[in-house]
């Protein structure tokens, strides 16, 4: 099985030497970067399947760092920070993080998260004729993270690429909350977990509405989502 190399960009160097030796016992290879600059020049090299990404950081903070590195490539970042208000996990999510777990967090999570994470992007298929999805005037390109609405290029996050092309293969269908967090986050939701929501409220942002003003992504109360084809 190959190893997937992953970042973490993070200054608590004894915890990336922690999570190294641990992660190197589940079949990853773990680089560690302790600054924000640093951090952003290696995380936009390419050589990495996922980045863990700290908030709190010397040089350019984390948000900052996500945001630059959102500009340039949509490599799966989970975010790691002592810092576990909501207000946080919100801007992470928002600016395109993928996943976020507050410090400290069991290792064992840590490593199904980035399981889960490893899996979507290995799902990508260039050769895979499902990767191109069009509803209406929506086409989606499940592989390359890209959306186009009537000709105009979208960038998508992965995890946002993926919730669309589970909406649109089931274009008009309900899907319960709990059936896309399983299969895109690669978790359950707990009872105050608002992670899939503000993945959709981003992915809402980026598609806008039908011409009519519908919204293509409406939230059935106690059910679930469905794209309004």
């Amino acid at each position: 099985m190959t190893t997937a190399r992953l970042l973490m960009i993070d200054d608590d160097q004894e915890l990336c030497g922690l999570l190294g030796d641990w992660l190197g016992s589940e079949g990853f290879q773990l680089d560690c970067v302790h600054d924000g600059e640093q951090g952003l020049a290696r995380a936009l090299t390419g050589e990495h399947e996922a980045i863990i990404l700290d908030l709190m950081l010397p040089g350019i903070n984390g948000l900052d760092l996500l945001r630059a590195l959102r500009q340039q490539a949509q490599v799966p970042v989970l975010m790691l920070s002592a810092r576990g208000e909501p207000v946080d996990r919100i801007l992470g999510l928002e600016l395109g993080a993928d996943d976020y777990l507050a410090k400290p967090c069991d290792p064992r999570e840590l490593v199904a998260r980035l399981r889960a994470l490893l899996r979507r992007s290995q799902h990508q298929d260039t050769g895979n004729e499902s990767s191109l999805l069009d509803v209406g005037d929506l086409r989606l390109d499940s592989v390359n993270l890209v959306a186009w609405r009537d000709g105009e290029l979208l960038t998508l996050t992965q995890t946002e690429a993926h919730i669309l092309a589970l909406l649109l293969r089931h274009a008009g269908q309900v899907i319960d909350r709990q059936t896309l967090s399983r299969e895109v986050l690669g978790k359950s939701l707990g009872p105050y977990d608002r992670s899939l929501d503000m993945h959709i409220s981003n992915l809402r942002r980026k598609l806008g509405t039908h011409a009519d003003e519908r919204p293509r992504i409406q939230a059935l109360r106690g059910r679930g989502y469905i794209y309004a084809a």
